[in-house]
């Protein structure tokens, strides 16, 4: 059985603004709304799953829109910015003028770890940062979706480096290292690489040691959790027996229905994911239509009446439509 973590699996952030949320994402960041439905724990929330073009495990960004919650500030103890993966350095250089064009925020293109990168932030002045897979080996990145308006020689094409800002530093070492197998590949000021797997972009996090900063407040412009990949359910299943037997806070066995979940702390208010590799968001919608309507998994579907009463509607029928 393999039971190896394959890479990030995909981030959940909180966003104020399904509408915007939805905008950013697929007309300036270029990446394709697969899923438009809700929080399973928190039917009255939308959430949100942008994907490549095929909704690869490994490519996926969601966000939840809980109503009415503050925004979040920034500090130790979060996963405070997310990692985007494009073709090459050049791809940075065409970002920024994009960024720039879109009056997007962003700072300059710079290198770490041996490897470009560029920083940017939205509208809730959640952090994120494209970095170039021009030096980078390792897990395989996803396909650039048909229909976006980036040119896909500097298209997105999966999650990238996520960084987790922790006050205890060596805590979080023991999780990754010597719980999910990632090992320490370099180093820089305050920040730790750490690679699981095959490595690369698609299998990093990066940890910034931070004992001194205040802690991160919940609330949209945040990330809620990170998800790590596994092959399918027997793999998860062994992976719970793991961190039940080390008495780690954790939800059990979760049916997400597009894929199957465990969630746990693996420090001080970060959440981390364990999530299989399929069946994946094609089961219930078809290619060419999804993310067109509220998608309800099944054990939801006898509730619609009520889900469509809570959450306020918000047009995405040109999911599918190619960007201009």
């Amino acid at each position: 059985m393999d039971t190896q973590i394959r890479g990030l699996h995909h981030v959940t952030a909180m966003t104020s603004s399904a509408e915007k949320n939805y905008r950013f994402f697929t007309d300036i960041l270029g990446l394709r709304m697969i899923k438009k439905t809700v929080n399973q724990d928190d039917i009255e929330t939308y959430h949100l799953y942008f994907t490549d073009d095929s909704g690869a495990p490994g490519t996926d960004m969601t966000f939840f829109d809980f109503p009415q919650i503050p925004k979040g500030s920034k500090g130790t103890n979060s996963i405070s910015r997310t990692g985007f993966r494009v073709p090459t350095d050049a791809s940075l250089t065409f970002w920024a003028q994009r960024f720039s064009e879109k009056e997007v925020a962003h700072g300059e293109i710079k290198e770490r770890f041996g490897k470009k990168y560029l920083e940017f932030q939205d509208y809730d002045d959640q952090w994120f940062q494209l970095v170039s897979d021009e030096k980078n080996n390792g897990v395989a990145g996803g396909t650039p979706w048909k229909n976006s308006n980036v040119p896909a020689e500097h298209a997105i094409f999966g999650l990238g480096p996520t960084i987790v800002t922790v006050a205890k530093f060596e805590h979080l070492k023991l999780v990754l290292e010597n719980l999910l197998g990632f090992k320490e590949t370099a180093a820089e000021e305050s920040l730790h690489q750490f690679e699981v797997g095959e490595g690369g972009n698609g299998a990093t996090i990066l940890v910034d040691d931070q004992p001194d900063m205040i802690p991160a407040q919940e609330g949209y412009g945040n990330v809620h959790h990170l998800a790590l990949r596994v092959a399918d359910d027997d793999a998860l299943r062994d992976w719970i027996e793991k961190i039940n037997a080390l008495e780690f806070p954790n939800s059990g066995f979760v049916d997400r229905f597009y894929f199957q979940s465990e969630y746990f702390l693996a420090a001080p208010n970060v959440l981390f994911e364990l999530a299989t590799d399929g069946p994946g968001f094609l089961q219930d919608e078809t290619y060419d239509h999804a993310g067109e309507i509220l998608s309800l998994p099944p054990h939801l579907q006898s509730k619609r009446e009520e889900i469509e009463e809570y959450v306020r509607p918000f047009d995405t029928s040109d999911a599918n439509k190619k960007r201009k």
